[in-house]
């Protein structure tokens, strides 16, 4: 068993304040390779996110603990909806479209989101990142 409680997002939040990048995450899948990809995902303030896409699946964000702002953008990089997801406010994850740009904004320490999308694992490519 592979209980997500107190502990886990403990201690998956103490990694990711320690890791360099502000963020670490704890995966249920398999594989890289895996048809399906499920995660925790704990991220702390000052992480950066680059606006980037998926060209081959659509994510969904639920978050569990924290305070996390999402932006979406157009093709051209402008800012075309937000939304500030935070349990305390009954505002609780984020569908985004496959091909959708991107990014967010962590609000609070110790926040830490399940992430689900369609696998394999594939790294974002030029052609998938923009330039703030």
């Amino acid at each position: 068993m592979n209980l997500i409680d107190q502990n886990l997002l403990d201690d998956l939040s103490r990694r990711a304040a320690a890791n360099e990048r502000l963020r670490m995450n704890h995966n249920f899948h398999d594989s890289l390779d895996a048809p399906s990809q499920r995660l925790l995902n704990a991220l702390e303030p000052g992480t950066q996110m680059p606006i980037h896409r998926h060209l081959h699946t659509s994510e969904t964000y639920v978050l569990l603990r924290g305070r996390l702002r999402v932006m979406f953008y157009d093709d051209a990089g402008r800012l075309t909806d937000e939304a500030v997801l935070d349990p305390a406010d009954a505002q609780y994850g984020v569908h985004i479209p496959r091909g959708q740009w991107h990014s967010l904004e962590v609000l609070a320490a110790g926040t830490v989101l399940f992430e689900a999308k369609d696998g394999p694992y594939t790294p974002l490519t030029p052609d998938c990142i923009q330039s703030r």
